[in-house]
């Protein structure tokens, strides 16, 4: 489908063409470089790149080892289980002295609150009603430390 403001061109394709040698192929020489090395193709084209390392030797096995016993396991284990107690038990400490603190402060914030009415209410005067028994003593006697009515 071709467009219509679009005009078509003729495509050129190029194909590479294989050139016969002009000389016969020398063996394939190797520069020796540490770090770039030359290698002659057949056809005569040289190619030059750096060198790639061999790859290391691979590291031998470890030798096998021991077995551990099922008693020593157990015994790691208990001592990380034992660690794990102690932070949880340090921590509860913690929370108890804090939440100890709490309720002190409360007690001593409600005493400065309500204490100056708890104080007016016992030191200050009865307000009538069942303030129990008032006794008017007009000429008593004491003697001896005895009181005589």
């Amino acid at each position: 489908m071709t467009h219509p403001e679009r005009p078509t061109a003729a495509l050129e394709v190029h194909r590479p063409i294989l050139l016969a040698p002009t000389h016969p192929a020398p063996a394939p020489a190797v520069q020796q470089s540490s770090a770039v090395q030359s290698v002659v193709l057949p056809d005569g084209r040289v190619v030059t790149g750096y060198s790639i390392a061999p790859a290391p030797a691979p590291i031998p096995a470890a030798p096998a080892a021991r077995p551990i016993s099922r008693t020593a396991v157990n015994i790691a284990l208990t001592g990380v289980g034992f660690a794990g107690v102690c932070g949880g038990l340090a921590l509860a400490a913690t929370f108890i002295a804090a939440l100890a603190a709490l309720v002190h402060q409360l007690m001593i914030l409600a005493a400065v609150i309500f204490g100056g009415s708890i104080a007016a209410m016992v030191f200050g005067p009865s307000r009538g009603g069942g303030g129990g028994t008032v006794v008017n003593i007009r000429k008593a006697t004491f003697k001896r430390n005895h009181f005589h009515g």
